[in-house]
């Protein structure tokens, strides 16, 4: 029998990661699209920016070597090298020109330089193994290189931009986390006062503020809890007082039949009858007791269960085999726990007897739970018996169910399984219940 303990992981369930990277892959898409864009669209003026200062620079130069005396060429030269980073080279035959890389923005460049100085002025990444950006030019009928630094025609490098792209990534993702954190912290809220609902306990109302949504669905939920537990309270108070008021002429009755000249089958009929009326309204009794009555104590789950099989085992009718864990423990409340394990033994000894006989023979396990990721203890009760149709087993852990067209007809409130769990609810646990495989009834337990 397996029992299924949601471990949901974080991201594949959780909403505010959900969000948080939905928002982060959404602006790194924004950035990278912007920034494929940027570089379109800016690509020609910055051409024709570069093209503008690159032909100004080499007509400048041209026109100030063709105007100076000879004698002040050198040093000329030498100023423009050392202040403007400009360099002017003789062009021979024997260069060995490297030419530059075909970009878009080269291209463009290419283009606007050529269409003012010229379709043979020619263009190099290297020149005699030199890097740098090599322009040709013509003064009177001596053609010259004239070298630029490389950074002065690049563009802002990958550095630069991968700065500023992680800059505003890091800004975005503080404001994807506080808005991940506004939108999921309600509906947080909500899932944790569902969660206690669940359990039967009862949540704290929930803040009717925020935006009209929120408000609203807060509201609901709130007015949702306090019905129910007003619905709760009712029931609770209706069935105790029905059932303390019922005691009182059940016991006259029972002192009736003591001291009435009965045959001793009759008094026995009529005795085991009240003791079966009594039965049932210590049942609603108990399903009546509030969820938050109880105390609890570290309990030895193992030494309790062994003594309620104990006392079932004094049946002639029940045939138990247990596999208890010694030394098991666990916070709880011993005589709920001890309700617990009692009302499991009953219901297989009022339903679960093997076909053909009147034997009930159970098998009852306890021990540790070796899957998931929390620790935990892991109780299964198995009768015998015919089973229950599956549609049927939905129904069972409700109030006032029983499914006797299947199972040996028996007299009951109907509130054994509903006890049972709402125990189980009261101690964080949760129950299983369906036909085993090799036939009869299964009850699985995980605290």
């Amino acid at each position: 029998m397996r029992v299924y303990i949601h471990n949901p992981d974080w991201l594949k369930s959780g909403l505010f990661w959900r969000t948080f990277l939905f928002l982060v892959l959404l602006v790194m898409v924004s950035m990278a699209t912007w920034f494929g864009s940027f570089k379109i669209v800016e690509r020609t003026p910055r051409a024709q920016q570069l093209a503008a200062q690159i032909i100004s620079i080499v007509s400048i130069t041209g026109v100030a070597l063709t105007h100076s005396a000879p004698e002040k060429r050198r040093e000329l030269l030498f100023d423009l090298a050392s202040n403007e980073g400009i360099r002017v080279y003789l062009l021979e035959e024997t260069d060995k020109i490297e030419e530059p890389d075909p970009s878009p923005i080269f291209k463009e460049l290419q283009t606007v330089i050529q269409s003012k100085l010229g379709k043979e002025t020619r263009f190099a990444k290297k020149m005699n193994g030199v890097a740098g950006f090599w322009i040709s030019f013509n003064i009177e009928d001596d053609q010259y290189w004239l070298r630029l630094e490389q950074d002065r025609i690049d563009p802002a490098n990958g550095l630069q931009f991968l700065g500023w792209a992680a800059i505003t990534l890091f800004l975005t993702l503080i404001g994807a986390v506080f808005i991940s954190k506004r939108i999921n912290d309600p509906l947080a809220r909500l899932s944790a006062a569902a969660r206690l609902l669940a359990k039967g306990k009862q949540p704290e109302p929930l803040p009717e503020k925020g935006p009209s949504e929120i408000r609203e669905t807060n509201a609901s939920f709130n007015q949702m809890v306090e019905d129910l537990a007003r619905i709760d309270s009712d029931r609770g108070v209706i069935l105790a007082g029905i059932s303390h008021d019922l005691r009182t002429p059940l016991a006259r009755m029972q002192l009736e039949v003591e001291m009435a000249n009965l045959t001793v089958d009759a008094r026995l009929g009529m005795q085991s009858d009240l003791a079966q009326m009594d039965d049932i309204i210590g049942q609603f009794l108990d399903y009546a007791k509030p969820i938050d009555s109880v105390n609890f104590n570290v309990v030895n789950i193992s030494d309790l269960l062994e003594r309620t099989i104990e006392e079932a085992s004094r049946l002639p009718e029940m045939l138990i085999r247990s596999v208890i864990n010694p030394g098991i423990q666990m916070p709880g409340n011993k005589i709920e726990l001890h309700r617990l394990f009692n009302n499991l033994i009953e219901n297989s000894r009022r339903y679960g007897r093997s076909p053909g006989t009147q034997q009930v023979k159970m098998d009852i396990q306890c021990g540790p739970k070796k899957k998931g990721r929390k620790p935990g203890i892991l109780i299964s009760f198995r009768d015998y018996g015919v089973g229950v149709p599956d549609t049927d087993i939905s129904r069972l852990l409700k109030p006032f169910t029983r499914v006797d067209i299947s199972r040996s007809q028996a007299n009951g409130s109907g509130l054994g399984l509903a006890i049972v769990e709402k125990i189980v609810k009261r101690h964080d646990g949760r129950i299983r219940i369906s036909n085993h495989a090799a036939g009869g009834f299964l009850v699985v337990i995980a605290f």
